[in-house]
């Protein structure tokens, strides 16, 4: 017993063991572990002379095998929206004149709390898995067959069963490849017409291995990326503010213009049902409930909705929770370092309802944009028949029409960092009362904006949220329409000199033409860029002068003109080739050299 004390193990059988009476059967168990003994019943038998020993343990800690890390989930198989809707019984009658905070903290509280009843979250291991959907039932054959014929050839080293296995071998290897490139094209062909799931086929290919996983570290990884995102706002508007030394009147001035949307028009439960078909199923962090299972249980909880978002409506105020975002970093392109923080943008995923809620406005919102005609002609994107292809066919055709005059154009394309993470809150709510709004859709749009909040998120890791004091939420239904309304006034500076322009969110082409042997052209052109990158300080927007590309569009005989535009005093070299709205460089110049020669 001494040895066995000194190697920390101690004996817990109290009693005898055998029918003579003595102690001939021992435990032992590690001193200060995680196991201990909490109860100890020694039974005799009738027909051995050893008793029965019965032992409980007592377990402190998770004895998995492994011991890796782990996720709380629900499981989806019980998650039912006839069960979720039972949970929630009879559902408590929301007032619209409640205040809509209120009415939002309630929803969530209630269907938390009744998904917790029918799916309550449980601990689950995580494992690495690679996803072989090309892997069919013949190919498993054929992998069995490879390795009996291999284990064969091992235990007999016979030279005729080392040729069956290396052909076996080889047809496995031909299969394998043949079976993963049809089901590649297969996904691809499908997915001609869908450019979104297309785009997603190509970056699972392209995607490196290192970005898929997650580093151990989330916590100081979270607050990385944290840091990152909000010190560089802070710092790209610092530096904008040092050098603007007074703002002009005309940024801060708000137009005067009678009020022509004052109140908006409330919705029906068939307007709601309508939008919780369209919008798309993603769920937030900071969701009561995962999106999908709200959609399916629709019809049980769409008098919520419609008091909620009606409350909101009339009250002008969008509530406090609805304002949270859960950053989730995004690496900007397949081929970047992912752990450089700086190669990475903040895409901010919001509550589902929330977005509902942004649906029901963005869409009064167009209809008013499209009764005044207010936005500028040349802005496309997120509205209605100004789709990036149309932009393209807008800027190609421009260009062609030029050559055919026989001028020269040079083509600009801006580069703004972090467009829309660094709007100034007054100058858009100014622009929004110049065009005519006031009431509770001034009030709302103002709620919209200000008191945000977000946090990152990694994994089950995310940091406290911290305040927004500028821009517009990447991901929000609403944030294009306004940036689209902040950007309006651009246009008008660039007409001003002569030149032309096309806008497609924060993508500014700006294209000057002039005739070959023009003397005028340098100047009045460096001197709208230089207006344009004055326009964009005084607007809290930063141009990027080293990012930003120029194109000579050209006959032949007159490549060249002597002289590079200036913007922001750097000058710009002229490319061969340049990238518009995501569509190679290469086709784009196709489109303007090999088709016109």
């Amino acid at each position: 017993m001494v040895a066995m004390t000194t190697m920390g193990l101690s004996q817990v059988i109290s009693g005898p063991t055998h029918q003579a009476g003595h102690t001939l059967d021992l435990v032992f168990i590690v001193d200060g572990g995680i196991v201990r003994v909490e109860e100890q019943n020694i039974l005799p038998l009738s027909w051995s002379d050893h008793h029965l020993i019965c032992l409980s343990f007592a377990v402190s800690s998770n004895l998995r095998r492994g011991g890796g890390p782990t996720k709380m989930v629900r499981p989806r198989r019980l998650m039912d929206p006839d069960g979720l809707l039972r949970s929630l019984g009879d559902l408590p009658v929301l007032e619209t004149g409640d205040p809509v905070d209120v009415l939002a903290d309630r929803y969530n509280r209630e269907l938390a709390g009744a998904l917790d009843t029918i799916a309550p979250e449980r601990p689950l291991s995580l494992r690495r898995a690679t996803s072989t959907p090309w892997f069919t039932e013949e190919l498993a054959v054929m992998k069995r067959a490879r390795r009996g014929l291999e284990c064969i050839w091992r235990k007999s080293q016979d030279v005729s069963d080392q040729a069956r296995a290396k052909a076996a071998i080889k047809a496995y290897s031909v299969a394998l490849r043949a079976a993963r490139k049809a089901f590649t094209t297969a996904r691809i062909a499908s997915a001609a017409n869908r450019p979104s799931e297309l785009f997603r086929v190509v970056g699972e290919l392209l995607r490196p291995p290192e970005a898929q996983g997650l580093p151990h570290d989330l916590a100081t990884r979270c607050s990385d990326f944290a840091h990152h995102f909000a010190g560089k706002v802070a710092q790209i508007r610092l530096e904008l503010d040092s050098s603007l030394i007074v703002v002009p009147e005309e940024v801060t001035e708000v137009p005067v213009c009678s009020i022509l949307w004052d109140s908006f028009r409330l919705v029906l439960p068939d307007d709601v049902e309508g939008i919780l078909g369209s919008v798309r199923a993603t769920t937030c962090a900071l969701d009561p409930c995962p999106s999908w299972l709200v959609k399916l249980a629709k019809d049980g909880l769409l008098d919520w909705f419609v008091t909620i978002i009606n409350a909101s409506l009339v009250q002008g105020s969008v509530p406090s929770c609805f304002k949270q975002a859960v950053v989730k970093p995004l690496l900007k392109k397949p081929s970047l370092d992912p752990s450089v923080c700086n190669n990475y943008r903040p895409i901010s995923n919001l509550p589902f309802l929330g977005k509902v809620l942004e649906q029901v406005v963005a869409t009064q919102l167009q209809e008013f944009l499209d009764d005044t005609d207010f936005l500028d002609r040349s802005q496309s994107g997120f509205r209605p028949g100004h789709s990036t292809e149309t932009a393209l066919v807008a800027l190609v055709d421009d260009l062609r029409r030029e050559l055919d005059r026989g001028s020269v154009t040079l083509l600009v394309l801006l580069d703004i960092s972090e467009a829309f993470d660094t709007i100034d809150h007054g100058i858009l709510l100014g622009r929004l009362s110049g065009m005519g709004l006031g009431g509770t859709v001034l009030q709302w749009l103002r709620s919209f904006l200000e008191g945000r909040s977000q946090m990152v998120k990694l994994g089950d890791t995310c940091l406290d949220l911290w305040p927004l004091t500028c821009g517009v939420p990447q991901g929000s239904i609403l944030s294009p329409m306004l940036f689209n309304i902040y950007m309006k006034p651009l246009g008008e500076v660039i007409r001003s000199f002569g030149g032309c322009c096309h806008l497609y969110a924060d993508d500014t082409q700006i294209h000057y033409s002039f005739p070959s042997n023009s003397k005028e052209a340098p100047r009045i052109l460096n001197q709208c860029l230089a207006a344009v990158a004055d326009w964009m300080r005084r607007n809290k927007l930063r141009i990027n002068p080293d990012k930003t590309e120029a194109l000579l569009v050209s006959r032949s005989s007159d490549r060249g003109i002597g002289w590079q535009p200036v913007l922001d005093g750097v000058a710009i070299p002229l490319k061969s080739q340049v990238r518009s709205l995501w569509l190679a460089g290469k086709k784009l110049g196709f489109l303007l050299f090999f088709s016109f020669f």
